[in-house]
């Protein structure tokens, strides 16, 4: 009777070791290390990366909490954790963390719905309709200095080799003056109105004078707007959109609050 009570308790303590085993990761210097800790740098290393949580990568993450808590054991007998160091750094952190959680849950609670993406994309597609224009200047300082380009552009001299020589916008004037294609609303108004009363081909036969100095202009070619559909743009229109959200949020809290 007692043998066999003895191989019931054997064998219940046998069947518990695995449990047991499963709430830690490793035992170190006699103090349980929680697999809750692994399951939850996992967690973030998993969703920081992208990386599936395979066998090599557990491993690692398990040598990883071993580190963290032998650190944490020698920092303890330190007494890191008196310093006031460690407490500022620890309220800066306790912060951030609460910050974070906070910002994230605002998120969850106030997502930016298809219906307002959809209106803002409406918005722009409005705004950036018509034409486009794939145009070229050359930016001078002076009047004369552009009348001069002109005459000289005129009597057989290359439009984009007096850009590159002579433009002082280094951007376009390293391409031969080419802004690429954009539409008349990207530029500031003398420039816009000059360039869309020019043909496919034709140069402004006078400067024309913006904040920016002289500008002489020739209109390479004209199309329709080629804009993204919105399932292109979806995503990123909703990004912008939820970080003007977070923003304004923001912005309304600092507002409200008493800083005396």
């Amino acid at each position: 009777m007692k043998f066999t009570l003895s191989a019931v308790a054997a064998a219940l303590l046998i069947g518990a070791a695995p449990v047991a085993f499963a709430q830690n990761v490793a035992i170190v210097n006699g103090k349980a290390v929680p697999t809750a800790r692994l399951d939850a740098l996992a967690q973030q290393v998993t969703a920081q990366t992208g990386r599936p949580l395979d066998d090599a990568l557990r491993e690692q993450l398990k040598e990883e909490v071993i580190l963290r808590e032998v650190f944490m054991q020698e920092a303890g007998k330190r007494g890191i954790a008196a310093t006031p160091e460690f407490k500022a750094q620890m309220e800066l952190a306790r912060q951030t963390i609460m910050i974070r959680a906070l910002f994230a849950d605002w998120q969850k609670k106030n997502p930016v719905t298809d219906a307002e993406i959809r209106a803002e994309y409406d918005k722009f597609a409005s705004a950036n309709a018509g034409k486009e224009y794939r145009a070229r200047h050359i930016l001078v300082e002076k009047e004369d200095e552009a009348k001069a380009i002109i005459a000289a552009i005129k009597g057989g001299a290359k439009f984009e080799e007096q850009a590159k020589q002579k433009s002082k916008d280094p951007g376009s004037g390293a391409n031969g003056g080419d802004l690429d294609w954009a539409n008349a609303a990207s530029y500031v108004t003398e420039f816009s109105e000059a360039m869309v009363k020019l043909d496919k081909g034709q140069m402004t036969d006078a400067p024309v004078k913006s904040q920016f100095g002289w500008h002489i202009i020739r209109v390479d070619d004209v199309r329709q707007a080629q804009l993204p559909s919105f399932d292109e743009v979806k995503g990123q229109i909703a990004q912008q959109m939820q970080q003007q959200k977070m923003q304004e949020y923001q912005q309304s809290l600092r507002t409200k609050a008493k800083v005396q």
